[in-house]
């Protein structure tokens, strides 16, 4: 799943199946609507609520029945979207900031649509981008780790902490527990200290 960085295009191109995020393109029109309050911005956010809502109905259910689910409830919303979009797009300025927030999800209606053909692939990024936007926030400290060794130390030790809390451990707990073990850990069962869960 990834949003429009050009340096994905190769992938796909190598057979690489292209998932993209609901949540960026409902940001393009979330910016305009909170721009000018402009009312096809706030209807393609009602769009796109309403296949959240969906979403949220099947939390718990296995992958067989959600996908199920998809093809009942999600599927003809986004069918039905997709044909607005295209409606929609006819009617808006060229260049203008509607016609670019219809664009970017047009371009990426297969990758969009994706997620409703399974029942395992996620609606969107977001539970990744919430689990870096720390990073992302603090990345103009990290110029100043001291080296660029200093930098790739700091990322390990980051992405150590980032891993044990997706793997439902507190980081700070698992911290204190590996530095006591340690200095007393054989090199050949270090892989025992990583933060995860069997």
């Amino acid at each position: 799943m990834v949003d429009n960085y050009g340096g994905y295009k190769h992938l796909f191109k190598q057979g690489i199946t292209e998932l993209a995020c609901l949540a960026h393109a409902r940001r393009k029109f979330f910016d305009l609507h909170m721009a000018n309050k402009h009312p096809v911005a706030e209807e393609a956010l009602q769009r796109i609520a309403e296949l959240y809502r969906i979403e949220s109905e099947a939390t718990g259910y296995s992958a067989e029945e959600r996908q199920r689910w998809r093809a009942e409830h999600a599927k003809p919303r986004l069918n039905a979207m997709h044909l607005w979009l295209l409606q929609t797009r006819k009617t808006s300025a060229e260049g203008g900031a509607l016609s670019r927030a219809i664009d970017y999800s047009l371009k990426r209606w297969p990758a969009i649509l994706r997620y409703a053909d399974s029942g395992h692939l996620p609606i969107d990024n977001n539970l990744i981008e919430n689990a870096i936007r720390p990073i992302a926030i603090g990345k103009k400290n990290w110029l100043f780790a001291g080296s660029e060794r200093a930098g790739k130390r700091a990322a390990a030790i980051q992405t150590l902490l980032a891993t044990a809390k997706a793997n439902g451990i507190e980081p700070f707990v698992w911290l204190k527990d590996t530095l006591e073990k340690l200095p007393t850990c054989p090199n050949s069962c270090i892989d025992e200290l990583l933060p995860l869960r069997t």
